[in-house]
């Protein structure tokens, strides 16, 4: 069984599907689960953290207390899920992560990439790409706490690491597996510990797949989990499997709701389309209240008078401008945890009226959601974008969530996903 330790809760979602998408039954939790917690049988199991902005301490005892888990049951594959943008600065969570997870199973050495190019995110002689962009060219340039401003991996991995770090450039890469195994047979007797592999398609990913197929610790965004899906499922004839969950179609066509907190660009662009349909819509403005009980309270007795069954649009989302305006008067820390809050009680709100379907864009924004809603984990469903599958929640309350990362999705997807039925098979 494959074990995936994902950093935040969207991306968690995004490795899980990377997974069914090449036959394995998946499971995921969000947070560690207690050790007599009920599941059906799969073929990977993925644990979502809340860690990816955490102090790196908290990261690292999380994630090994995810570990302990993962191989308590079953797992002998381990993957450690980071994002595809590689949202960490010099003192971030990456690689003291992968330092704390190579030391407890002692691996020998890491593969990794971030290469996702399904969502346009490549690795090139070790540079960062992202939207045909360099790394530090891109919208991560300003993102508002962990801004990307060097795009060369092997660098930006050094800073948060002692430990070596290699790189397998796109030219070995292209000559196939052969090639790949050997140059990483070459960076182990080199001392490499951390071993960064270009990719830029799928076929690049496949590759890397079948070269790390027995490796205990491997790392990155869902792109090479693909990639090692698809080799573990290709010599694997005893997998689970997608069998559908009987309860998959079952009282899912209830009403909708969509809940945004990302200021991602791609985000916002969803946003205007679902004000352009003439969704009804509502502003958290934590300028006007910072009290999140408050804010909650106004935004449900909005909802409760609207006279329209479109699916509405709660949204604290805001462009640089705003969003520096909110985080100069409140605290970056202290305006992110008044609108969270107030988000996971106006989803706990929501349901309770009767909402069944909740689409959630931005990390965070999953996060505080599935942590009000006291979701501990559910079954991965169908792609309603690539990386952006439904869950059918097995806990808390049952319902049908969407998980969006900030920028993942087209313009429609907010407004197409809760316009519509979830297809959860």
């Amino acid at each position: 069984m494959i074990g995936a330790i994902a950093d935040d809760f969207t991306g968690g979602t995004d490795v899980a599907v990377a997974f069914r998408r090449e036959g394995l039954r998946t499971h995921i939790f969000f947070g560690v689960p207690p050790d007599d917690v009920e599941r059906s049988p799969s073929d990977a199991v993925v644990i979502a953290l809340k860690s990816r902005m955490t102090p790196a301490p908290e990261a690292v005892q999380q994630s090994l207390d995810a570990l302990r888990w993962l191989r308590e049951h079953g797992a002998d594959q381990i993957y450690f899920k980071y994002c595809s943008t590689f949202d960490s600065t010099p003192d971030g969570n990456i690689g003291p992560v992968l330092d704390a997870l190579t030391d407890a199973i002692g691996a020998a050495t890491v593969i990794t990439t971030p290469s996702s190019p399904e969502h346009l995110r490549t690795q090139y002689q070790g540079y960062l790409f992202v939207d045909m962009l360099l790394l530090s060219d891109s919208h991560m340039r300003n993102h508002p706490v962990t801004p990307m401003t060097d795009s060369y991996l092997p660098r930006l991995l050094r800073t948060q690491t002692d430990a070596t770090v290699g790189l397998i450039p796109h030219a070995t890469v292209k000559e196939g597996t052969d090639s790949i195994t050997a140059a990483i047979a070459a960076a182990e007797t080199r001392a490499e510990k951390y071993i960064l592999v270009d990719a830029v398609d799928q076929q690049d990913l496949q590759a890397i797949g079948r070269a790390i197929q027995g490796s205990s610790l491997t790392a990155g965004a869902a792109g090479l989990a693909g990639g090692l899906a698809a080799a573990v499922a290709a010599a694997n004839s005893t997998l689970v499997g997608n069998t559908t969950p009987a309860q998959a179609g079952a009282d899912r066509e209830g009403r909708a709701a969509v809940l945004a907190g990302s200021c991602s660009a791609r985000t916002l662009e969803q946003i205007a389309v679902m004000k352009g349909q003439g969704r009804p819509w509502y502003q958290l403005d934590a300028m006007v209240d910072d009290n999140p009980e408050t804010l909650a309270a106004d935004a449900l007795a909005w909802y409760d008078a609207l006279t329209t069954s479109d699916a509405p649009l709660i949204y604290s989302s805001l462009n640089p401008v705003e969003l520096k305006r909110v985080q100069d008067a409140l605290g970056i820390a202290e305006s992110a945890a008044v609108l969270e809050n107030a988000t996971g009680r106006i989803a706990i709100g929501l349901v309770e009226r009767g909402v069944t379907r909740i689409v959630a864009a931005g990390g965070e924004t999953s996060g505080a959601i599935v942590t009000a809603l006291d979701v501990s984990g559910g079954l991965i469903g169908s792609e309603a974008a690539p990386g952006v599958p439904w869950i059918l929640t097995t806990s808390g309350h049952r319902i049908a969530l969407l998980l969006k990362s900030g920028n993942f999705g087209g313009p429609e997807l907010l407004a197409d996903a809760s316009a519509h039925r979830s297809d959860l098979a």
